[in-house]
């Protein structure tokens, strides 16, 4: 029993060393494969890259534009609305309500102010 084992462990081992020996073409073009992967990866960066250069960015400028506009026109609304609610509240006698538009107001003057002023200076408009 004991050589039996032996003998089939030994055929095991045997068999075990000659499929490692043997490489299939597909397992060296895998392993050839995974080694110029990052190779191939960097190259597709680096041509995307190089096609930068043509690119036209008039489109940007536009929507920034227009994002610049609405930060005013909102910046607008919220600073009036803020102060049409601490007004009224103000004329009714309640000082304390009207707090909270008064802050309103202060965050609406400062989208208008720094909120235009800040996309503005992304594209290198002037205020």
């Amino acid at each position: 029993m004991y050589r039996r084992s032996r003998a089939a462990l030994l055929r095991s081992i045997n068999h075990l060393a000659r499929r490692l020996a043997r490489t299939d073409i597909k397992q060296k073009l895998v392993r050839r494969a995974r080694a110029m992967w990052p190779m191939l990866v960097t190259l597709a960066f680096a041509s995307v890259a190089h096609a930068q250069g043509t690119m036209d960015f008039s489109g940007a400028t536009t929507l920034m534009q227009t994002f610049k506009t609405f930060a005013i026109y909102a910046g607008a609304v919220i600073c009036f609305g803020g102060l049409i609610f601490a007004g009224i509240r103000m004329m009714s006698g309640r000082f304390q309500d009207a707090i909270p538009g008064l802050f309103g107001a202060l965050f609406g003057a400062g989208v208008l102010g720094w909120g235009a002023g800040w996309i503005g200076s992304l594209t290198g408009q002037s205020m």
